[in-house]
């Protein structure tokens, strides 16, 4: 694709280079070994990969690396049986099924990790349709945070696990073996999958721990509501990108949304904008700063006292609520915030509520 566009001007879509894999095919008999629908699924997601880069959506495909994780997809020809899978042009390979499959297979996505662990990602459809998300039941804000990742509206803290703090110390070791290994030995392989096993370890504990605290809270609440975190923003804070990496708030939040949409439940994010910790709760006033430091504070309006993150739980939800009521998205009591390269507009606009 990249020389017709340097010969010619012009691109190649992904069905025009499934096109040309026979002739690629004589050129280099390789190719033969794998299995073709294999081949032609990798054009299509090539010609993805290269739309998703001229609309804006992603950086310029690059060549897959032949270390770390790896992956193949096969669209058709692939059969589940008890213990084992049944993949054209390799035979029966045993696996472990952790779930029944029942309905029409789709496709199976077979990829490998840095650790050599080999997992199998079946697609299937099983008929049911999805059901309507209902707004009858109890609602439930949701700040995230470090000091404790979550804050519920009704008060409930879950502490931070830091799993890449525990482990730190083992990690900080088989880095340290890895980078006194000569380049291109077997022992460096040795040391590098050594380096993954640790990295996997906290990656495991951690999905984890967000499985079973998302899957608590869809459980026991109808309404979720939490905050539109610009995450990728957080990470250029370099006092704390590494404590925000390892919480996994993204994860977190993708989680809970599909939960809640397989379970009918109503799943809501609120604007990042929104003065969530800033606002009492209770006559709806709103300090003009809140510094991080500051985890109490007083309304001067109603003198409440305020716990700062379940303060911002109580005002997500009840924005939540607002806009699940008034059908719009639209600003509720945030005078002083606007969108854009300006920043925050500071006003002396007095606090009105609608």
């Amino acid at each position: 694709m990249n020389q017709t566009y340097i010969d010619t001007g012009k691109g190649l879509s992904g069905y025009e280079v499934k096109k040309l894999i026979p002739q690629l095919k004589k050129e280099y008999e390789w190719l033969s070994l794998a299995y073709s629908a294999c081949l032609q699924q990798v054009c299509l997601n090539l010609g993805v990969a290269f739309n998703n880069f001229f609309e804006r959506r992603a950086k310029y495909p690059k060549f897959k690396s032949k270390h770390g994780r790896q992956s193949l997809q096969y669209p058709q020809n692939v059969k589940v049986l008890d213990n084992y899978l049944k993949i054209p042009k390799i035979g029966d390979v045993k696996a472990v099924i952790h779930r029944t499959i029942d309905g029409k297979l789709k496709t199976v996505t077979i990829s490998k990790n840095c650790c050599d662990q080999y997992f199998a990602s079946i697609l299937f459809d099983d008929g049911k349709e999805k059901p309507e998300p209902s707004t009858d039941g109890k609602a439930v804000g949701v700040d995230v945070g470090l000091t404790h990742f979550a804050i519920t509206s009704d008060g409930s803290k879950f502490d931070n696990p830091r799993f890449l703090t525990k482990h730190e110390k083992s990690l900080k070791v088989k880095q340290q073996q890895l980078s006194r290994k000569q380049k291109g030995s077997n022992n460096r392989n040795k040391a590098r999958k050594k380096v993954g096993l640790v990295h996997r370890k906290i990656t495991n504990c951690r999905e984890d721990f967000l499985h079973k605290l998302s899957r608590r809270l869809v459980d026991e609440n109808q309404v979720i509501v939490t905050e539109n975190l610009n995450v990728k923003g957080l990470m250029k804070n370099h006092c704390l990108a590494k404590a925000i990496g390892q919480v996994g708030w993204g994860m977190f939040m993708t989680m809970l949304k599909y939960k809640a949409e397989q379970e009918g439940k109503t799943y809501l994010e609120v604007d990042r904008f929104f003065p969530s910790s800033k606002t009492c709760h209770v006559c709806l006033n709103q300090v003009g700063s809140l510094p991080l430091d500051v985890r109490e504070w007083t309304c001067h309006n109603c003198h409440a006292k305020h716990d700062r993150d379940v303060n911002a739980a109580i005002n997500l939800r009840e924005e939540g609520l607002r806009i699940i009521s008034c059908g719009t998205r639209d600003k509720a009591y945030c005078p002083d915030v606007r969108r854009g390269r300006g920043g925050r507009k500071k006003s002396t606009t007095p606090l009105s509520v609608g």
